[in-house]
C-alpha cells in the first residue's frame, strides 16, 4: 500500500500561504532548497526544474493531490500543468475537468475515498501538495508529514490543516536544520 506524505513549507506559526494564498514569503534560494533538490526532486514543478536544467527522478512520488487554490496558484505563470512527471490530481466541487488539461485529474468527489483508491494501486508514493482544507479532510489518511518550518510568523493566513479540533498523534523521526533558518521535521503517523 503506498503512503500518503504531506510534503510542505510552513511558517512558524503553522500558515502554509498568506491569506491571499500567495507564497512569495518562503525562501527559493539556500541550502535548504539544495536539499529538496537532491532528495525531494519530484516536488519542484516543471518550469523550475526545466529552468535548472533538471528532471524529476521519480523516487519519492508518483502521484500529486492539490485543492484548486494550490493548483491555481501556478496559473498567472502559464503551469497549466505543474507537475507532469506525476499524476496531477486537483479536487474541486466548483471547477470542472474543461478547465484543466488533460494531464491533470479534477476529482469533485470525496478526496478520502480517492485516496484509499490511490493509496491501493501500485506506485511509489502520494505527494500532498496543499492545501489547508484539503489536508484537514485527508488527515486521518496522511501517514507522514514532512514540514520546512520557516523562521518568521505570518500572523494569518492559510493554516497547515484548516479543520476542528481531533488531535492525531505522529512520531517525530528526523529533523534537520540549515543556514537559513529553515529545519525540515518530519513525522510519522502513530499506528
Amino acid at each position: 500500500m503506498r503512503d500518503l506524505t504531506y510534503f510542505v513549507a510552513v511558517s512558524m506559526d503553522g500558515r502554509i500561504a498568506a491569506p491571499d494564498g500567495g507564497f512569495d514569503v518562503f525562501p527559493t534560494t539556500g541550502d535548504h532548497i539544495d536539499m529538496i533538490l537532491r532528495d525531494w526532486r519530484d516536488t519542484v514543478p516543471a518550469l523550475g526544474l526545466e529552468a535548472m536544467g533538471l528532471q524529476a527522478d521519480g523516487d519519492r512520488f508518483d502521484t500529486v493531490l492539490m485543492g484548486w487554490g494550490t493548483y491555481a496558484a501556478g496559473l498567472p505563470y502559464g503551469a497549466t500543468s505543474p507537475y507532469p512527471h506525476l499524476e496531477q490530481v486537483v479536487f474541486s466541487r466548483s471547477h470542472g475537468q474543461e478547465e484543466v488539461p488533460a494531464s491533470v485529474r479534477i476529482v469533485a468527489d470525496d478526496p478520502v475515498a480517492e485516496v484509499q483508491r490511490l493509496k491501493k494501486e501500485n506506485g511509489v508514493g502520494i505527494w500532498l501538495c496543499g492545501g489547508g482544507q484539503l489536508a484537514a479532510a485527508l488527515v486521518d489518511e496522511i501517514d507522514r508529514m514532512v514540514l520546512k518550518v520557516n523562521p518568521f510568523v505570518l500572523g494569518d493566513g492559510i493554516p497547515l490543516i484548516a479543520g476542528t479540533y481531533d488531535p492525531a498523534m505522529f512520531d517525530l523521526v528526523a529533523s534537520n536544520q540549515y543556514a537559513t533558518g529553515v529545519v525540515v521535521n518530519e513525522y510519522v503517523r502513530q499506528r
